[in-house]
């Protein structure tokens, strides 16, 4: 890709995310995600109304008059986005593919994050992880992240969520707040990600193509899978076959809908060409 090219690029993605970021996004993003806990800020004279398990009797006694503690939220968080780039997120047939829709979201994410003064971090992964990027603030870093998600090339084509939660453990041990975004053509994630929502407030963001639900009646067709590479020739338009196809694809969503809630982490389904700015609202206002 071309250096102007980029540019743009990552610029037309920048003002459309901090657009939606500051007019939109950052009253429920706060409000949805709490800090670590309350720290104490200050002391000041009580005020009716005040709680009385605050009062500060030691101040109290030598000031003769009534002190409360102030506490307020201690804030900083760290905001990590785990973003599938195996070879399934290339695929979009209605408006965009699965990986433009996840980096517009991931886009609008990491600039609420550095809104609210908190880090944002990011892992690539595949069937490994491709890529880390520390948690930093600032709008340089976020930009760098952009232009990372517009231009990265994975090594590799499969997709192993396990590895990419397992390693997001390993280098991060306070709470932080986790989106994984992915389409989750996957199994066998369910126990690393219930141990990783015990430590972090995990949302998954499930998205697919509607082409990934019902396959057009075109005959006989010859189908790659972008991930194996196995070739299959499929005839679209017998009855029995669009049937199972439809099935494996309820199956994935069910799935990532039953690992989550047993996780107890939240999962948002949406698909490509769908209003995801919709979603993310009705997403944080739930949470808060």
């Amino acid at each position: 890709m071309e250096v102007s090219e980029l540019l743009k690029k990552v610029r037309t993605l920048e003002i459309k995310s901090r657009r939606l970021t500051n007019h939109l996004f950052t009253g429920e993003y706060h409000t949805a995600f709490r800090g670590q806990g309350m720290a104490f800020k200050e002391v000041r004279e009580y005020q009716p109304g005040d709680d009385v398990r605050f009062i500060d009797w030691n101040v109290s006694a030598r000031m003769d008059r009534t002190y409360s503690k102030i506490f307020e939220e201690e804030r900083e968080l760290s905001v990590f986005l785990l973003i599938d780039v195996s070879a399934s997120s290339l695929f979009g047939t209605f408006k965009q593919s699965k990986k433009e829709l996840i980096t517009e979201m991931a886009a609008v994410l990491a600039f609420s994050a550095i809104s609210n003064n908190d880090k944002a971090g990011l892992i690539f992964f595949s069937n490994k992880v491709e890529k880390y990027i520390p948690a930093k603030k600032g709008k340089e870093h976020v930009l760098y992240m952009l232009r990372e998600m517009i231009t990265f090339q994975p090594r590799s084509s499969q997709t192993d969520i396990t590895k990419a939660i397992a390693y997001l453990n390993r280098v991060t041990r306070h709470k932080s707040i986790v989106f994984i975004l992915s389409d989750f053509a996957d199994a066998g994630y369910e126990q690393t990600l219930k141990v990783a929502a015990k430590r972090h407030d995990i949302i998954g963001i499930q998205v697919h193509d509607k082409r990934d639900i019902d396959l057009p009646k075109m005959g006989l067709l010859q189908l790659q899978d972008a991930e194996t590479g196995r070739s299959i020739l499929l005839n679209t338009s017998d009855v029995v076959m669009r049937a199972e196809y439809n099935r494996q694809f309820n199956k994935i969503q069910e799935d990532a809908r039953h690992i989550f809630r047993l996780a107890g982490a939240d999962l948002v389904q949406l698909a490509t060409g769908d209003d995801y700015v919709k979603a993310l609202q009705q997403f944080f206002m739930k949470r808060a």
